[in-house]
């Protein structure tokens, strides 16, 4: 694969920090000059903004426009979309001033399952530690720009991983988990493809409660950065917290129930609560 640039001009919703850093990924790396690296897919990019252009650089499988076009979600109009939730309260319009260049990635299924059954109870350092420990041992190689990347292994190259294989990781708890849903998939117990057509949000999500490690939050964290249900609202302890803090007002959030705060969260966001949950969870851990 040759190198490839592709230089966006223009975009107003287009921050790498905010994509890289809003706890949606883990295989983006911060550079000295403050561009962000990283591999997806067979692909391995440099994101850089200059001014107003943003400027891919990187080896992909196939034309490179393509690759970001698909992968950053280029053709969703998100200027449009900040509009329409500042309307709803200045609490959600100061929060998307904070992180107005948020972009929900468009990652493959398998790499989003695994890591998020990694991310659970789990901080994002050791989160993108375990997942390049897992790359290097079960994925391939890719040289670019004299650096070594690895791809994320596929479901029958983790398979050959056993139990104590991925202990030995650093996986902790989570080793059995990941272990039990790859084989799940490898037995056709449930597949990719049936999970990647399902249109009814419910129906989607209880069938990835039955994968080990999957729970509400994780569920939720599929749903919306690689299936792009945006009306799904994953609810972690930052999410909680900001919630109770500008609408329950609970002296103790830890009382606040995940009911209380996805029913609120539904009718106030409605179909883009996904996104909304971005642009709050990103404003109160940062600022």
């Amino acid at each position: 694969m040759k190198e490839q640039t592709y230089i966006l001009e223009n975009c107003n919703s287009f921050e790498p920090v905010h994509i890289f850093e809003c706890g949606q990924c883990f295989r983006w790396n911060k550079e000295e000059n403050g561009s962000y690296s990283g591999v997806f897919k067979n692909n391995v990019l440099n994101v850089k903004k200059e001014d107003n252009k943003i400027i891919f650089k990187g080896i992909c499988e196939g034309d490179i426009e393509e690759v970001c076009r698909d992968y950053f979600d280029l053709d969703r109009d998100y200027e449009e979309i900040k509009l329409k939730l500042s309307k709803i309260d200045n609490y959600l319009k100061e929060s998307i001033k904070y992180g107005s260049g948020i972009r929900i990635l468009n990652q493959d299924l398998w790499e989003t399952i695994i890591s998020f059954i990694i991310s659970a109870n789990n901080n994002i350092p050791r989160i993108k530690g375990i997942i390049d420990r897992i790359s290097k041992k079960y994925g391939n190689k890719i040289e670019y720009s004299g650096r070594e990347y690895y791809t994320f292994p596929d479901m029958e190259s983790l398979g050959k991983a056993s139990v104590e294989d991925l202990r030995a990781l650093g996986l902790g708890f989570r080793d059995k988990r990941i272990y039990e849903t790859t084989k799940m998939f490898l037995e056709k117990k449930i597949t990719l493809e049936e999970l990647e057509s399902e249109i009814d949000t419910e129906a989607l999500k209880e069938k990835l409660l039955t994968l080990s490690g999957v729970g509400e939050k994780v569920a939720d964290c599929i749903m919306l950065f690689s299936l792009k249900k945006f009306n799904v609202f994953p609810i972690d302890v930052w999410v909680r917290r900001v919630m109770n803090d500008l609408y329950i007002k609970e002296e103790d959030e830890n009382k606040v129930s995940k009911k209380l705060i996805q029913n609120l969260a539904k009718e106030k966001y409605k179909d883009l609560a996904g996104l909304a949950q971005q642009y709050l969870f990103y404003w109160k851990r940062e600022a």
